[in-house]
C-alpha cells in the first residue's frame, strides 16, 4: 500500500485524471470533502479536481463556482431527496450512491421561545428546506409517524423557513435545524425540543452519487475510485485532527464564532470511518415515500459498495486508524 500511495502521489500535474465535483451544501457531513480539497488530497490521489459549492452562508467563506459551461461528475449530497427525485421526475439523472458517510437522522427539533416539548408542536407551523424529500422533511415526516399525527392535518410543514431567523420572525413555530442552526440556536436561547439522535432512525443522508452510465465509462471507475481515496484521507484528518478540521470549516464556510465552529465539529463526530452506503436508510426511503412507481424499485437499485468495499478488503481504511 505505501508504494501505492508513493506512487500515487508522485503523479505529475499531466498524470492526473479531470473531475468535476459538486456538493449540495456545507453542512459538517460535506466537511470530510472541503478537508480533502484543502489538503491537496484529490492532488495526491491523482486527481484534477475542479470542484462547485453553494455560495457560503457566512460573509467571508470560500467560493467555488466554476465558470463557463460545467457539469457534475460526482454530486455529494442526501442520497433519500435524490431517490424520491429520480423516482417523481422525468430525465432527472439515476445517481446511485458509492459512499455516505451520513445514515441516521440526525437533526434538532428547535422551538420558538415558550414551548417546551415535542407534543408542543401539534397544530404548529414546522419549518424545513425546500421540500418533504429532504432530510429535513423526512425528519418532520418521521415525528408525525411517532406521534401518530397526520402530517397535513396536525401540522404544517413550511418550505424554505427552516433558519433561527424564520423563528424570530414569527414565520414559522420551530425548525428542523442541521449543525450550523442548531449551533445558532443555542447561542440565542431557542428552545431544543428533541435531538432526533437516540431515535436511531435510519435515513439515506449525505452520499457520493454518480449514474451508473458515467460509472461504467473508460477510467471513470478509477477516478471515483481515487476520489474515495481522498476523501477517506480526509475524514480521518476530520476524527484524528479537531483542530485543523475546524480550522478547515471555519476558513471554508466563513464561521467567525470558534463556540459555533467547534459545536458544529463535535456534532459530526458520529460519521463513520467507513463510509458504506446508507442500506437500512435506502430501505426506509421506499417506505416512507412509498408510491406505485417507488414499488417498482428495490433499494440496491440506488447504491453500489463494491469500490469501497475493495479499499476496505485492501486494508487502506484501517491503515489511518492504527
Amino acid at each position: 500500500m505505501a508504494i501505492a500511495l508513493l506512487t500515487l502521489t508522485s503523479c505529475s500535474e499531466s498524470d492526473r485524471l479531470p473531475l468535476n465535483v459538486e456538493l449540495g451544501g456545507r453542512t459538517v457531513s460535506k466537511l470530510p470533502f472541503v478537508i480533502a480539497a484543502d489538503q491537496g488530497l484529490y492532488e495526491k490521489y491523482g486527481l484534477d479536481i475542479s470542484l462547485k459549492l453553494p455560495p457560503p452562508d457566512n460573509p467571508g467563506g470560500v467560493r467555488a463556482n466554476p465558470a463557463g459551461p460545467w457539469k457534475s461528475d460526482i454530486f455529494v449530497d442526501g442520497l433519500t431527496p435524490n431517490i424520491v427525485k429520480q423516482v417523481q421526475r422525468a430525465r432527472f439523472p439515476e445517481y446511485i450512491a458509492i459512499a455516505s458517510n451520513d445514515c441516521i437522522v440526525r437533526a434538532h427539533f428547535v422551538g420558538r421561545k415558550g414551548l417546551e416539548t415535542l407534543a408542543d408542536l401539534k397544530g404548529k407551523r414546522i419549518g424545513i428546506s425546500g421540500r418533504r424529500d429532504t432530510t429535513t422533511g423526512y425528519a418532520v415526516l418521521e415525528l408525525a409517524r411517532r406521534m401518530d399525527w397526520d402530517p397535513d392535518q396536525d401540522i404544517s410543514i413550511i418550505f424554505n423557513g427552516r433558519n433561527v431567523e424564520d423563528l424570530a420572525d414569527g414565520l414559522v413555530d420551530a425548525i428542523v435545524a442541521s449543525e450550523t442552526r442548531y449551533a445558532a440556536a443555542i447561542k440565542h436561547a431557542y428552545p431544543i425540543l428533541e435531538d432526533t439522535v437516540p431515535w436511531e432512525e435510519a435515513v439515506g443522508g449525505n452520499s457520493v452519487l454518480v449514474t451508473r452510465s458515467w460509472l461504467e465509462q473508460s477510467r471513470n471507475r478509477e477516478k471515483a475510485s481515487r476520489f474515495l481515496k481522498a476523501t477517506i484521507e480526509g475524514l480521518a484528518i476530520f476524527h484524528n485532527q479537531r483542530e485543523l478540521a475546524i480550522d478547515v470549516m471555519s476558513r471554508w464556510y466563513g464561521i467567525s464564532d470558534p463556540e459555533i465552529a467547534a459545536a458544529i465539529y463535535d456534532r459530526g463526530q458520529w460519521m463513520p470511518q467507513k463510509p458504506y452506503p446508507c442500506y437500512q436508510g435506502t430501505e426506509n426511503t421506499l417506505e416512507m415515500y412509498d408510491s406505485y412507481e417507488m414499488r417498482k424499485h428495490q433499494p440496491a437499485d440506488f447504491y453500489d459498495d463494491s469500490l469501497l468495499r475493495e479499499l476496505d478488503e485492501s486494508g487502506f481504511i484501517d491503515a489511518f486508524y492504527d
